[in-house]
């Protein structure tokens, strides 16, 4: 009995101390499996538009494991965040922003996915322009955003003035947005700005993205009406002793061809109508917005009718 027990509390040492050696491995293998590294790429072209630099930035995001990377990308200027864009099925992302004048170095900032882990590219130096033109910059803040659909979210979109004491009259700035998607809409308040002559301070909106939740299904059988089969019932019946009765009298056909027409057109004018399914059936349901990592577009635009300025900036909205 007392070798059984040794043997016993031996085998048991050996479990143990396997499952000691292999916890290491076990925690190492589950770091390399998450978090896997990525790099960072980013490529900068810029040009003169209305005496102020707009930048095209391309940014691409790849992991050591050949994949690409989903999720947001940041543009950032000296840690200062300036756009958001979504990254594609491609791990790339694109877009376009106005930048005031002076030097910046911009850099892209990925903040990782479920199996990736975050990067930043290599910094790339710009000089932008100086003008002596009157103009605009817009700039928003936050610029990224993450919401569940049917949840609403605020960004404040700034305009500043460049150059203002050149202005002899109001400047009326327009903004607006494009790239949401589907069942999702936007406002702003206010939607149009002025900029006074010499004014330097900025000048902000509030922008409110709104996306449609999930509808639950509604059953879409038809519900039974007592008072239609009331009428429905004897006006068949009827029709089918007038129609066996037409062999005897001529008139009798033509009236049952009548009454059969006017049976027919009852019918399309109710319950084959629009408006007798919405009162029977309710409204169609409507979808909720798709889930996704969309590049949405802000533009802040001013026009004297013979020429426009156009600036703009990126965001990056997640729906979940």
């Amino acid at each position: 009995m007392r070798g059984m027990i040794r043997r016993i509390l031996r085998l048991e040492l050996v479990a143990g101390l396997g499952i000691a050696l292999a916890m290491p491995a076990l925690s190492v293998a589950a770091v390399n499996t998450q978090g896997l590294a990525t790099q960072t790429t980013l490529n900068v072209e810029t040009r003169d538009q209305a005496g102020r630099t707009q930048a095209t930035v391309s940014i691409t995001v790849s992991g050591v494991d050949g994949l690409p990377a989903s999720g947001a990308v940041v543009l950032s200027d000296r840690g200062s965040q300036l756009a958001g864009a979504g990254l594609n099925a491609q791990g790339h992302a694109g877009l376009t922003i106005s930048l005031p004048a002076g030097d910046h170095s911009l850099s892209a900032v990925y903040s990782g996915d479920s199996t990736h882990s975050g990067s930043v590219s290599q910094p790339e130096e710009v000089q932008a322009l100086t003008s002596p033109a009157p103009s605009f910059g817009i700039s928003i803040a936050p610029v990224t955003l993450t919401l569940t659909p049917g949840q609403s979210g605020t960004i404040i979109a700034s305009v500043t003035p460049v150059n203002a004491a050149a202005l002899t009259a109001p400047m009326f700035v327009t903004l607006s947005c494009s790239g949401l998607p589907d069942q999702a809409t936007y406002s702003f308040t206010p939607e149009n700005i002025e900029i006074l002559p010499g004014a330097t301070a900025a000048v902000t909106s509030s922008m409110v993205i709104i996306t449609q939740e999930v509808t639950p299904p509604t059953s879409s059988i038809p519900r039974s009406n007592p008072v239609a089969w009331a009428f429905l019932l004897p006006g068949a019946l009827g029709l089918g002793g007038l129609a066996w009765g037409t062999r005897r009298r001529a008139w009798l056909n033509r009236l049952s061809l009548l009454a059969l027409v006017a049976l027919v057109t009852m019918l399309g004018a109710t319950a084959c109508s629009p408006r007798y399914n919405y009162y029977n059936h309710g409204p169609p349901i409507p979808l909720p917005t798709p889930a996704g990592t969309y590049t949405v577009l802000v533009t802040a635009q001013n026009s004297n009718g013979i020429t426009a300025i156009t600036q703009s900036t990126d965001l990056a909205l997640t729906v979940q």
